[in-house]
């Protein structure tokens, strides 16, 4: 079961929306909201234990910085495999789902927006098994 969970999206609106998500799961205690990717960033890199079980709900269009960027850095600085992401986007192309998969390491699983609570106990099930 994950210890953290990080909602990074620009729109305040749709971390909102997925915090309801995992407050109705009983899991709101874990829950980091960021609508500015470089700080969830920032706090997944100074965090006490970082190789805690993590969820991250990721966007991929952000203006301060692209989920790949985000994903980038997390390749880049050697993040533990323990941070798991699920993207989250609008985007249906299919070049992002191609990007996507460069990042098979971190990312589970790509949907698009809305993320319904079924997308999230479906991944959840799967997660714990």
């Amino acid at each position: 079961m994950y210890k953290e969970i990080y909602l990074v999206d620009d729109e305040d609106l749709v971390n909102t929306v997925n915090a309801i998500h995992f407050r109705r799961m009983g899991m709101e205690d874990r829950v980091k909201s960021f609508t500015n990717p470089e700080l969830a960033l920032d706090d997944l890199r100074y965090r006490d234990n970082p190789g805690v079980k993590t969820l991250i709900l990721l966007d991929i269009n952000m203006p301060e910085m692209s989920g790949f960027e985000f994903l980038e850095f997390m390749m880049l600085e050697d993040f533990p495999e323990t941070n798991e992401v699920l993207l989250v986007t609008s985007s249906e192309a299919e070049a992002d789902k191609a990007e996507a998969e460069k990042y098979g390491k971190f990312v589970k699983k790509f949907i698009t927006k809305p993320l319904r609570i079924e997308h999230l106990e479906d991944y959840l099930q799967g997660a714990n098994k």
